[in-house]
Formats: C-alpha cells, sequence, structure tokens
C-alpha cells in the first residue's frame, strides 16, 4: 500500500471497527497533543489505554497507564504512535510480540517510519503514516467540517469561501445610530 494518501474507506473501515486503542506516548499535560487525541477519542467510545513509561501506574484521564504494550492486560484493536519515528520499530516489534495482535499500528501526524511499516504489513497489520485518528474522525463523521470548525448546521452544501460568495453587509443603509453611510447618502441624491 501507499503511504502517501489513503483512501478515505480505508480509514473509515478503520475507525469503524477498532475498539480499545493503545496511544503509546501519551502525555499527562492538558497542552499536549496526544492528551487532545486520547481524550477527543475516549469520549467517542473508544476503550483508550495510555502507554507512557514515565507515568506507568498513575492514571490519565481515569485510565490506568502502562509501562508498555506487554503490560496491557486485555486485547489491542489499534496501536496509536505518539512517539517520534526512530521508536516506530520497537513499538511494531513489541505489537507483534502480542496474543492476539493488533489489527492496526497508526503513526501520528508528522510520524513516518516505512521500516516499521513493512514490518506491521508482513506481520498481517494495517498500517497509517503521517495521520492523526482525531482528526480523521472528526473529518469522515462531519464533526470537524471543511473549514475546521463545526457549525452545528445540517446540509450538504459546502459554505461559501469568504470573498467568493458571502455576502457582504450592504455599505447603502442606514446606521444604527440613525445616520446614513456614505454610499446611503449618495443612492438617495441619485434617487435610488
Amino acid at each position: 500500500m501507499s503511504h502517501d494518501s489513503y483512501p478515505d474507506a480505508y480509514i473509515r473501515g478503520i475507525l469503524n471497527t477498532v475498539k480499545t486503542i493503545a496511544m503509546v506516548g501519551i502525555s499527562p499535560k492538558d497542552n499536549r497533543p496526544s492528551y487532545f487525541a486520547f481524550k477527543y477519542l475516549l469520549d467517542r467510545g473508544y476503550n483508550m489505554i495510555p502507554v507512557n513509561p514515565g507515568q506507568a501506574g498513575h492514571e490519565i484521564l481515569g485510565r490506568k497507564v502502562y509501562a508498555r504494550l506487554g503490560d496491557i492486560p486485555e486485547p489491542i484493536d489499534m496501536v496509536d504512535v505518539f512517539r517520534a519515528a526512530q521508536y516506530a520499530p520497537q513499538i511494531v516489534a513489541e505489537a507483534l510480540a502480542l496474543k492476539p495482535r493488533p489489527q492496526v499500528i497508526w503513526m501520528q501526524l508528522g510520524v513516518r517510519n516505512d521500516e516499521a511499516a513493512a514490518t506491521a504489513e508482513a506481520g498481517g497489520l494495517k498500517v497509517v503514516m503521517n495521520r492523526c485518528p482525531k482528526i480523521e474522525y472528526g473529518r469522515l463523521s462531519s464533526e470537524i467540517s471543511w473549514m475546521g470548525v463545526n457549525s452545528r448546521t445540517l446540509t450538504a452544501k459546502r459554505a461559501n469561501i469568504f470573498g467568493r460568495g458571502v455576502q457582504r453587509m450592504s455599505l447603502a443603509r442606514t446606521t444604527m445610530t440613525g445616520g446614513t453611510t456614505i454610499d446611503s447618502a449618495a443612492a438617495k441624491s441619485k434617487g435610488a
């Protein structure tokens, strides 16, 4: 598989089938991207398991933190790698040693290791690199629109981009204070 782009069906299939996700490299700091992604996926109903050797035995968002994948006492469907690319081969090796094996290795934004991907795929795992499951979930579920926000409006039409179709406020109007704008006064003098 080419890891330069992924069909939406591939990403959607993964996000629809995995239930338990081990996030390797989660930070306990609530201002870190790993924390946001973990919380978002937890709020969407995924069974999130934090993995961070420096935090082992503590809790993050009410979930017990494990030092490594092998310490987790339940089956894992997906391993979300929030570590630098050079650590990916070791994490893949740990994942492949699990019984049962996870279905997916997902490397976060900025994380790409083709060697680790090839090893995981040779072991029968699906691989996603340089993507964030939080962003992909939001995009594919329409929680986050193409503009990056949720308008809370259900529609099949795309929003107009400012400057290309968005109506601006007319300058030919009466102001809130009772005066008129320059264009309004000019329009009245022309008999409009």
